[in-house]
This record gives structure tokens, sequence and C-alpha cells, in this order.
């Protein structure tokens, strides 16, 4: 079995994957393809920030005791990355190209800088604080449904 470390970047590995998919049909001009991974990539990226939200999260802040630390920071970072996924449809809609590949670029941004924020901090103190529990939250995380 994995650790949290593990298994949570190995999910943001398969997001940024889907991420990558959806880019590319935008650029070779495929809309009917990009606005299938596009969804695909969003739901997969919902699913990973609802593991976070309604597993992970609260179990480091209830053993930690830390709850304005970094799990404030990743659930505000999460809301500012839902904020440029509802940009995404629009742009995917009226086939603007250039709009949706600038809000690609800046959601590039946030979430190369989000993931190593969890992957070389919140992760491992995670793994740290959950102990061993770490069986059981990865568990409940897989239980979340995606939206």
């Amino acid at each position: 079995m994995p650790n949290i470390q593990e298994y949570m970047t190995e999910d943001h590995r398969r997001c940024d994957e889907l991420f990558a998919l959806g880019e590319e049909s935008v650029s070779q001009g495929n809309w009917d393809r990009a606005k299938q991974q596009t969804s695909e990539f969003i739901s997969a990226m919902e699913h990973h920030f609802m593991m976070e939200e309604q597993v992970l999260f609260p179990a480091f802040e209830q053993r930690s005791g830390i709850t304005e630390g970094p799990t404030s920071v990743m659930r505000r970072e999460h809301q500012q990355m839902r904020e440029l996924f509802g940009e995404l449809e629009p742009a995917l809609e009226e086939k603007r190209q250039e709009d949706y590949l600038d809000t690609m670029e800046t959601l590039l941004i946030l979430m190369q800088q989000h993931n190593m924020k969890e992957e070389g901090m919140l992760y491992p103190m995670s793994d740290k604080e959950i102990g061993v529990d770490v069986e059981q939250l990865i568990a409940d995380m897989e239980q979340v449904s995606g939206q």
C-alpha cells in the first residue's frame, strides 16, 4: 500500500496527463476532442480536490492541530484553479484558441506551484501525522465521488 506522498503524487501525474491532452487537442484545432478531454481533466482535478478537502485535509488538521497552515493555503489555491476551470468552457464553446491556451498556461503555473508545495511539504507532513492510519485514509479518499 502506498503512502500519502506516493498516492497523491501519482494522482497529480494523472491529472497532468489529462491537462496535456486537452491542450494538445486545442492546439490542433480538434474542438470536439478538446471538450471531452478538458471535461475529463476538470473532473479528475475536482476528484483530487475533493479527496483532499473531504478526507486528507481534515485528517491532517485533526492530527496536527494546524488549521491555518498549509491546508488553508491549498484550499485557496483550489478555489483559484476552479475559477480558471470556469474560463475554459466558454473558450471551448466559442472556439477561442488563444483564450483557452492563455488560461491553460496560467493554470499550469498555478498547478506546478501548488503541486510542489503539496509534494514537498504537505504530503510528507501528512504521512508523518497520520502514520499507521494511512491505509484507512487512502481507502477513504478512494470512496470520494468526483463531483
